[in-house]
């Protein structure tokens, strides 16, 4: 009854971790390759194959200069009141007017799409972010975005322009993509595919090749191992070489 039990359960597949990595350490230099050819590719994407962009960042204070005590207590100014504000900043009134005074080329959808409004943790100030591929146009925007939005918070709250805390100014360095990131996230995963492939390989070659492999895959000893004589050269001459492998022989016990 045991053994019929035993013949009906599947086989068991034991992974050895030790020994995959050996095998990965056996073939690291196609694992060093495949980090090399990953990274070349990614920067090669990253470098040639996409627009840079650009930040640029405006900050306004939703205070005003001549805002009072008693006025911030009937405004109630607080954090869900710069939620709103951040939400009107992204409204088409305020968007469509941008693009009306700088005479874009562009759509609400598309430069909506591009603008950032963040508010900083315990503060009552507002950070309008601007992306574009242009550093000069990416500064300009964000300005005029700050400059609209003043205009509305005022006209909403039947109050003075908040005030500017940082006018935005053209970024020197790139937002994105990072050259170095990608690159760097392109030669581990060209590495890891490698490994990925070896890894694959080595657990579906079935084959014996020693004898472990006879105990582990027919779960047998091997009583005794003799060598394979292979003749090298002319099989006419007498005093060709020979070559020796040796190949297991199983036998159950």
């Amino acid at each position: 009854m045991d053994d019929r039990m035993n013949k009906n359960k599947p086989d068991e597949v034991e992974i050895d971790l030790l020994e995959l990595a050996g095998v990965i350490w056996r073939k690291f230099w196609l694992v060093f390759i495949g980090a090399i050819v990953g990274a070349g590719l990614a920067f090669a994407v990253v470098k040639y194959g996409m627009t840079p962009k650009y930040q640029a960042t405006a900050t306004i204070y939703i205070f005003s200069k001549t805002t009072s005590i008693t006025s911030l207590a009937d405004l109630q100014i607080g954090s869900q009141l710069t939620e709103d504000f951040q939400i009107i900043a992204k409204t088409r009134d305020v968007i469509d007017s941008v693009i009306q005074d700088l005479n874009l080329n562009t759509t609400y959808e598309s430069l909506a799409a591009r603008v950032t409004v963040t508010n900083p943790a315990s503060s009552h100030m507002l950070r309008v972010t601007v992306q574009d591929t242009d550093p000069t146009w990416a500064a300009k925007i964000s300005n005029k975005l700050s400059d609209k939005l003043r205009d509305q918070i005022a006209e909403i709250m039947n109050t003075d322009r908040p005030s500017v805390v940082e006018r935005a100014t053209v970024p020197k360095a790139q937002s994105s993509p990072h050259v170095r990131r990608d690159t760097v996230i392109g030669a581990l995963l060209g590495a890891m595919l490698v490994m990925a492939i070896l890894v694959i390989r080595h657990l579906a070659d079935d084959t014996i090749k020693t004898s472990d492999d006879v105990h582990k895959f027919l779960g047998m000893d091997v009583l005794a191992e003799f060598p394979i004589i292979r003749e090298q050269g002319s099989s006419r001459g007498r005093g060709g070489r020979y070559k020796h492998k040796k190949r297991a022989h199983a036998a159950s016990r």
